[in-house]
């Protein structure tokens, strides 16, 4: 815990009250007091500003099931610490064990992306957990938010908690995610050993993990599109970035394909793209890239590093880079330097 937001040691609540928002005529503030600003900007929207009490309510909120449709999901079921914050299975799992189309990515340091799901259609975490929770994460539908808002807003330890961090609202499906979305800008991680090693501790990496990143920045061109600090460009530009990489793809006939963010933007240039995840934790949460079909990180790597699967939209920055086993070796190796920690579990009223 340093300067009031959550680092990667612990998701636990802490000293918000810091001064963290910057009023202003801007719905995005700029760097902002109490985060570190080597991780760049964090996208607080001033339509809702951080405040302790909102967090910690947002942090009950993201782990209480009783906000699904029939009580089985909860946001954090599809962000579980035994699976490094992101999904162990190949796609998520809905309410009524509805099985989805795509991995649920790991979500350390994702308020500062700028859009979210994998193809990008989210413009705001706002909007997001709102997506999930009518949609088919949590299954509730847009009918059913009004009548769920007010269901967990009855219950005595949350009215209590409303009332204080909305008073005048009250528990209401924009309050609900407004909360959601408060507590999940707090998961920061920054302190890995790569972090420290970055830092001036030399020896927070092993030698092979130095051998790991120099291939990673170098000839293996992994920071192209995994760039550091936050190991994804996904949060260089407004609407983010895209990539087809060819998963997902082969032994398909295109009318089985995953389109990505051409269903987003209705561009033939964006078929069969996706955004780049941040690489913070990957060694944790297996399995890999948007359908999960790719069980560890060996493979994951092996396969990017040999230029990906040929298609009529493979990103150019796809090649093969001609790495030897051991080079691949050390890349994973360095990999395992961005282990974040984990969420903590909170009371539920």
């Amino acid at each position: 815990m340093t300067n009031g937001h959550v680092t990667c040691g612990s998701a636990a609540v802490g000293l918000l009250g810091l001064g963290l928002i910057v009023g202003g005529c801007s719905d995005r503030a700029s760097v902002e007091p109490g985060y570190p600003a080597e991780l760049g900007e964090m996208a607080i929207p001033s339509s809702n500003p951080q405040t302790e009490a909102k967090v910690a309510l947002g942090h009950q909120l993201f782990f209480d099931a009783r906000l699904s449709v029939d009580g089985s999901r909860s946001c954090y079921s599809c962000h579980l610490n035994a699976d490094g914050n992101g999904g162990g299975v190949p796609t998520a799992v809905g309410a009524m064990n509805r099985a989805l189309t795509r991995h649920s990515p790991v979500i350390w340091n994702v308020g500062y992306m700028t859009r979210w799901y994998w193809d990008g259609r989210a413009g705001s975490l706002e909007d997001q957990a709102l997506a999930a929770w009518r949609g088919g994460n949590m299954g509730v539908g847009q009918d059913g938010l009004e009548a769920k808002a007010q269901e967990i807003g009855a219950i005595v330890g949350y009215a209590e908690q409303f009332a204080v961090v909305f008073p005048q609202r009250g528990a209401t499906p924009e309050t609900i995610v407004q909360a959601i979305a408060a507590y999940e800008r707090t998961l920061v991680c920054n302190d890995t050993r790569y972090d420290r090693f970055a830092r001036g501790e030399g020896d927070a990496l092993t030698r092979q993990e130095r051998e790991g990143l120099d291939l990673f920045m170098g000839r293996g061109a992994c920071a192209a599109c995994h760039t550091p600090p936050m190991f994804t460009h996904q949060a260089l530009l407004q609407d983010g970035i895209y990539h087809n990489v060819g998963i997902g793809i082969e032994g398909r006939s295109e009318d089985q394909v995953d389109v990505g963010r051409m269903r987003v933007t209705e561009q033939e240039m964006d078929w069969a793209a996706f955004k780049t995840p941040s690489l913070r934790n990957i060694s944790k949460s297996a399995p890999y890239f948007h359908d999960g079909s790719v069980a560890n990180l060996d493979d994951a790597v092996r396969y990017m590093a040999s230029g990906g699967y040929r298609n009529r939209n493979l990103s150019p920055l796809l090649m093969d880079r001609a790495l030897s086993e051991g080079e691949l070796a050390a890349i994973v190796a360095f990999l395992s330097s961005l282990e974040c920690g984990e969420l903590e579990e909170p009371d539920l009223p």
